[in-house]
């Protein structure tokens, strides 16, 4: 037994466990969050002595006399310095890795009060954040430090008037801890789930031997895809995606569940796991689309290995290149990458009435509902799903990992149960970023303007389709950049594999085809002798103008505002490097897309329910911002509601930097009512009203027989700059951005400076290497950038008039991470003459040693 001090508070550890199991299971403090338990993320930092430890590694019988703080145990101002501190500064969003930020601040803050910002940086080096690129949670340390040298908090912003700067609405309970991300909820009786993964990537199930499992003391249950009641296959498009592997059937990757079991502690589970017997017969596996595409390679589906063809075609590319006076071609390769979400893949069910609840991570209630009804075999009315906090996704919580698992537990055992990937298992499950291989041609005239593009992108899209199919096509239309010329050509094809799956991740396919044709149009720069912020000024898409789609952008239209913010900063250093993105706002191309918002008013408050996800990019937000100021109501006299299937009407996947544009503005339809019904009235006189606003984004459909087909309601433009220094280090970012309307300039600016860091490493460091389908990467060998390696980055807002929805407000949550690996790559251009094509780039002061 380990005597030791919690919180000022003496405890009793009776066992020899890890700190942090001690600390959230035993003590229920659950500020420390478990984002790896490999000693390598820092979300469950604490003191102990007032150094700063990783929960995970330290474990109790260690801990003898010492004294260990967590947030929970701050004194109560200085839980009021860290909330103000951390909400002025915009350094909330996902929130998960808060906390650990937070007591790595104190620990600096206590032996060193007026902190510069490089010891600030460097006090969080062992703090991995996802979001915010650590440049507003450096500006709340020092910010942090200023309050407490002043011994007083400043008031928070009251003026909540779309374009204001104010606290995120769920700032406080993410820097104190007491918000409930899934993995945080005990339930009285809650037992334990975990699902049995594949030996092999691809091979027959011959047999599942769970008799030994079962007859453990605390095992409640072991299941098959025979214990399904409904449909065992699941997808979020294409339902090719097996909940579990039934005897006789193939595997498609490694991560496939082969059975679930239940038991009545996370420890017997794990037990219980060794004891499942499966007999299998190994078949070839298909490491690559190349292999896929082979006449005689095995099929990873029944229906074929190609799981998507996309043609887009305007006037004629092929005879316009060949008339062009400059013309080049060139390949292209960028990677898996993963998506490195601070929260792992978690989830709580338990049953209710004849149905289940299901108390989710994701990045649409409504997607799991239907996911979940197809498998149990349900009704809609009987399958419940409520967001709790959302740890960061990036696309990569849209497809149901944990969520139907716990849903199919609880339904089968009566019981309420938690099902939660182990950070090993999340870097194998979930979907990853396309690994593409591209080949551009590019053609212009004697002054660089334009004349056509053709291009074949080849795509791995893994064991299953998630949405390979979108993000082709997306990589496809996106490929001629936003730029104004007429004659396109591409070919995408997405092939299966028996590699992890891959699907949405922030940039969706854009992300892979930018870096082609922006490098390709930096050299073709050079060949015409041209400077490359020239020929993309020359070649800029305008108001009024066509883009290759054929779509004629309206007056919001900011590309070349932002080519001209950059301008200075492009022409300060020869080793700069520059890039241009666009990026759709809105699902389009003629697919359904609405948002839904029904605004309540309960005992004189009006509350937003709107069934999107809030996943860190401060939605709930936004929309109170938008409910204030439609109606002038008080911040006060407003309360957001999370996502959920039975009190929330559809709001549609938080996926295509759409919320704040599509559920923006119905939530400002809604408003006008409220507002329009209350009059002079107190609010207390709509107590038990409601009003609902809906707004349906019309697009054509993708190859639509219109002149100008509207391909997607809104884009966003940017144009990003790479500045180096003599060394060959990364000096700055510059990030101009045309947002159409900033809703929260703060929170706008998080949202590019985090997108900015995460293709740092896309361009740079990040590797998510897979050896015969098999991925070998920890979190701690992602290559994620830390806060005290990252660059200046300068988050320049474009705001810009035209667009009549939503205040004018353009989705930014995609687009920062587009335009900044070519920016990088046309550096490096410029600083040693080697144009590189692949990613992350060779031969840089980031390159890892081989």
């Amino acid at each position: 037994m380990a005597t030791f001090f919690v919180n000022g508070t003496e405890v009793h550890a009776s066992g020899n466990e890890k700190l942090i199991r001690f600390l959230r299971d035993e003590l229920r403090l659950t500020s420390v969050k478990d984002g790896c338990s490999e000693g390598a993320c820092g979300t469950c930092t604490v003191l102990v002595d007032g150094k700063p430890t990783r929960a995970c590694v330290p474990t109790t019988a260690k801990l003898e006399g010492k004294q260990v703080l967590t947030v929970e145990g701050l004194s109560p101002f200085e839980k009021e310095v860290y909330t103000a501190a951390f909400a002025e500064a915009g350094a909330v969003q996902c929130g998960f890795c808060i906390p650990g930020m937070v007591m790595s601040a104190k620990a600096l803050l206590d032996s060193n009060p007026n902190p510069t910002e490089e010891e600030a940086a460097f006090a969080i080096r062992t703090n991995i954040c996802r979001c915010t690129g650590y440049v507003k949670i450096i500006q709340a340390i020092l910010l942090a430090a200023e309050y407490l040298r002043n011994g007083s908090v400043p008031q928070a912003p009251d003026h909540w008037n779309v374009g204001s700067h104010v606290h995120r609405v769920d700032a406080a309970e993410k820097v104190l801890g007491t918000g409930q991300y899934p993995d945080d909820i005990y339930l009285d009786g809650m037992i334990y789930a975990s699902a049995v993964r594949s030996a092999y990537p691809r091979a027959r199930v011959l047999s599942i031997d769970t008799a030994e499992a079962k007859a453990l003391p605390g095992v409640v249950g072991v299941f098959t895809a025979e214990d399904i009641p409904g449909m065992n296959k699941v997808g979020h498009l294409v339902h090719d995606w097996d909940t579990m592997i039934a005897v006789g059937d193939i595997t498609h990757y490694l991560g496939d569940a082969i059975c679930i079991v239940a038991a009545e502690t996370p420890e017997i589970l794990q037990e219980a796991k060794k004891l499942v017997k499966v007999e299998y017969e190994e078949l070839p596996m298909v490491r690559s689309p190349q292999e896929a595409m082979l006449p005689d390679a095995p099929l990873v589906h029944r229906e074929g290995n190609l799981l998507a063809h996309k043609h887009i075609q305007r006037g004629n590319a092929a005879f316009a290149i060949a008339k062009s006076k400059y013309v080049l071609t060139e390949r292209f390769s960028t990677p898996f990458t993963e998506h490195a979400f601070l929260e792992p893949e978690c989830a709580v069910a338990y049953p209710d009435g004849e149905g289940v609840m299901v108390i989710s991570t994701d990045q649409g209630v409504y997607d799991t509902q239907h996911e979940t009804m197809r498998m149990l075999g349900l009704p809609a009315e009987l399958v419940k799903v409520q967001n709790a906090l959302v740890g960061g996704g990036f696309g990569g919580k849209e497809d149901v990992t944990v969520q139907h698992h716990a849903a199919l537990v609880a339904y089968l055992t009566k019981r309420p149960v938690k099902v939660k990937l182990t950070r090993a298992e999340s870097l194998l499950i979930h979907p990853k970023r396309h690994p593409m291989e591209m080949e551009f041609a590019l053609g212009c005239d004697e002054n660089g303007i334009i004349q056509g593009v053709a291009a074949n992108i080849i795509a791995d899209t893994g064991a299953y389709a998630s949405l390979g199919g979108p993000v082709l096509e997306r990589a496809c239309t996106h490929a001629a950049g936003p730029y104004n010329y007429q004659n396109f050509q591409i070919d995408g094809y997405a092939y299966y594999t028996n590699n992890p799956p891959a699907g949405a991740f922030r940039g969706f396919g854009v992300t892979q085809s930018c870096f082609a044709i922006e490098s390709l149009l930096n050299k073709m720069a050079d060949l015409v002798g041209i400077s490359h912020w020239e020929i993309r000024f020359r070649n800029a898409i305008r108001p009024g103008q066509e883009l290759p789609n054929g779509q004629i952008v309206d007056e919001s239209t900011g590309l070349v505002e932002t080519l001209l913010a950059v301008k200075p900063y492009y022409e300060s250093t020869p080793y700069a490097g520059i890039a241009c993105a666009m990026k759709n706002a809105g699902v389009g191309v003629g697919i359904p897309d609405t948002g839904r918002v029904l605004l309540n008013v309960i005992d004189g408050k009006v509350h937003i329910n709107a069934g999107a996800s809030c996943i860190g990019q401060g939605l709930g937000t936004v929309l109170t911002q938008m409910v204030c100021d439609a109606t002038g109501l008080r911040r006060d006299q407003v309360v957001y509601e999370r996502a959920s299937t039975f009190n929330a009407p559809d709001s549609g996947t938080t996926s295509g930097s759409r919320q704040t544009l599509i559920t923006g503005e119905a939530c400002l339809r809604a408003a006008t009512q409220l507002k329009e019904a209350l009059g002079d009235q107190p609010l207390e006189a709509l107590n038990g009203k409601e009003y609902f606003g809906m707004y349906l984004a019309k697009t054509d459909p993708l190859g639509a027989d219109v002149p100008n087909p509207v391909s997607h309601v809104a884009y966003g433009y940017a144009t990003q700059v790479c500045l180096l220094k003599e060394d060959g280090k990364v000096d700055a970012i510059i990030a101009a951005h045309d947002v159409g309307k900033a809703v929260n300039p703060k929170a706008c600016e998080g949202q590019i400076e985090g997108g900015v860091v995460m293709s740092l490493g896309f361009a740079l460091t990040e590797q998510y290497p897979v050896v015969d389908c098999r991925p070998t990467a920890k979190f701690g060998t992602l290559g994620l950038f830390k806060a005290d390696k990252i660059p200046q980055v300068k988050a320049i807002l474009v705001e810009k008039a035209g667009l009549k929805l939503a205040k004018g407000a353009i989705g930014i949550g995609e687009i920062t991470s587009i335009p900044t690996a070519p920016a990088i790559a046309d550096a490096y251009y410029r600083f040693d003459g080697q144009f590189r094509t692949s990613l992350p780039l060779e031969n840089t002061p980031y390159s890892r040693k081989k």
